[in-house]
């Protein structure tokens, strides 16, 4: 493979400058290690790349023409930028990953996030976490701006990302824990008689998914009232304006409302579930991508679910499933 930038071989760029700072082909190749042979090569190649001649040749000592000054200017940054490339590369070779950049959906942010942050300096020198929405994310990653992202959809080329499934939860309906007869078992279609549904607005993912969900249960719900986040929608769950369908991770993400909601049973149905995933571009962060799938499989298995256990204790059975056969040995649900 050309060692090159922007059609610019580096070797015959270190080559240009030598000459142009020696004043000499034969010294250049002094400095470089090369024969003067090898130098005039070099030079003759950059300059067909360029398509331009570079040094005033009806001169002597050699020296650029006004070409090959523009070109001697720039190459310094040029060549101090690759190298410095190369160093960062074999410093992380060496002593991990460094500035490792990864977005995640809200819920995961803000419940398995924290946990993971403390986890991962084993494994980078210096990261950087922020959440967004999963259409956002998936776009960041394809343009380099993420190296790794933690979605609830996974729709980019499979040939230019790979996708590793992290687990399932099942949605949930919730309703105010003072809600008359309370006490008294309730299907949720009645509950929707008695309160409006607070949604998620279309713009989510998890909005998205609840809404097929709905449909699918032939839920009827009039459209009144949309929200980007779960904090607001739990908020006035616990304030008795109305009901919703969620997630678990949802839930610990706003569980200072916890004490004042209460658990609907959902029917179970495989519409019923929001799956996450991470996703880096091929062939890159290999080794820390299978970290962060081992730390948020254990962090959901053994912090989170027990947790919302504890606070809900009607919520329904396997809550959350782990693709974790291949790294536990045993598929998990809790």
């Amino acid at each position: 493979m050309r060692n090159s930038i922007n059609g610019v071989d580096l070797r015959a760029l270190q080559a240009f400058v030598a000459v142009c700072e020696t004043k000499s082909m034969t010294e250049a190749a002094r400095v470089l290690g090369v024969t003067q042979s090898a130098v005039s090569q070099l030079i003759a190649s950059l300059e067909r790349e360029q398509g331009v001649s570079l040094f005033d040749r009806d001169f002597r000592p050699v020296r650029p023409n006004a070409a090959g000054k523009i070109l001697f200017e720039q190459a310094g940054a040029l060549l101090e930028h690759a190298q410095a490339v190369a160093l960062n590369v074999r410093a992380a070779a060496k002593t991990g990953v460094a500035n490792l950049r990864i977005g995640c959906v809200d819920s995961y942010a803000a419940t398995v996030g924290p946990h993971l942050v403390r986890r991962l300096p084993e494994k980078a020198q210096d990261f950087s976490m922020w959440s967004g929405l999963t259409p956002a994310l998936s776009e960041q990653l394809v343009n380099r701006e993420l190296d790794l992202a933690i979605c609830t959809e996974a729709t980019l080329d499979p040939k230019r990302v790979e996708l590793r499934p992290l687990f399932s939860e099942c949605l949930v309906a919730v309703a105010p824990k003072n809600r008359r007869n309370s006490s008294a078992p309730v299907e949720f279609q009645q509950i929707l008689r008695e309160l409006p549904l607070l949604r998620y607005t279309a713009r989510s993912v998890i909005g998205q998914q609840i809404e097929r969900f709905i449909t699918h249960m032939n839920f009827y719900a009039p459209r009144r009232y949309e929200f980007d986040d779960t904090d607001p929608i739990l908020s006035l769950v616990a304030a008795g304006f109305g009901c919703a369908i969620t997630s678990p991770l949802c839930l610990w993400q706003s569980r200072v409302h916890l004490g004042d909601i209460s658990i609907v049973p959902l029917p179970q149905t495989r519409l019923g579930h929001r799956h996450f995933y991470l996703l880096t571009r091929r062939a890159e962060w290999s080794d820390v991508a299978e970290s962060v799938t081992r730390e948020s499989i254990a962090i959901v298995r053994d912090v989170i679910a027990p947790s919302l256990r504890s606070a809900l204790p009607k919520l329904p059975p396997g809550i959350f499933d782990s693709y974790a056969a291949k790294l536990d040995e045993t598929h998990v649900a809790v």
